[in-house]
């Protein structure tokens, strides 16, 4: 199952919700640190392909400086996702492995519908909020322009495209108590089916 939505659509408050009550999380952003931390292969891949310029005196990697490197030129950040994404992937493929066994696994992937990952899952679940909410809530969380959080919105999916994928829709246009009842009431969707479908395998079986 994934679970995917645009800057500020609060991802990060459904899923630390939904590990409160038993799921297991994947987070892509934590795993694309994980990848190329110091003395991983990924880290060799990344100061390989860029340079060791890109890595600090201590031998982690240089975020700032890969920044730098790759802003602005599609062929090089096309490079750093080729290094990065099968990694990424296969690390979640393991957590997800490693799961108990009745766990619900959670992979957050913020641009699920932008590097094409859809069809990896068989229940995506989006967390949906209006552009102009969107807007201001960025802008508040990381005090930034409103010309820079538009680029950053216009980088991404469009609203549409992340609905039209949805399984699950988990509207946080309100408040966070509004969005914590939104995210209970997908959470007990979402297990529901899960016990369903385990139930099913059983009678398969």
């Amino acid at each position: 199952m994934a679970l995917t939505g645009g800057i500020a659509s609060g991802k990060t408050t459904v899923s630390d919700r939904w590990a409160e009550l038993g799921a297991v999380i994947v987070d892509s952003d934590v795993l694309a640190r994980e990848v190329v931390e110091k003395g991983t292969p990924g880290l060799a891949e990344v100061a390989e392909r860029f340079g060791d310029e890109v890595l600090a005196a201590d031998g982690t990697l240089d975020r700032k400086a890969l920044a730098a490197k790759v802003f602005g030129d599609d062929a090089a950040r096309a490079d750093l996702e080729g290094i990065l994404h099968p990694l990424i992937r296969a690390r979640g493929a393991e957590l997800e492995k490693s799961a108990p066994e009745g766990a619900l696994v959670v992979h957050v992937i913020p641009l699920l519908v932008e590097i094409d990952r859809v069809g990896e899952f068989d229940t995506i679940v989006v967390v949906d909020v209006p552009e102009d909410v969107q807007l201001a809530r960025a802008m508040s969380r990381d005090g930034a322009t409103e010309q820079q959080v538009r680029a950053r919105i216009a980088a991404q999916a469009t609203r549409a495209e992340r609905l039209a994928v949805a399984t699950h829709v988990i509207d946080n246009s309100a408040d966070l108590a509004h969005l914590l009842v939104e995210t209970d009431r997908v959470w007990t969707k979402l297990r529901k089916g899960a016990v369903m479908k385990s139930g099913a395998r059983r009678a398969d079986g």
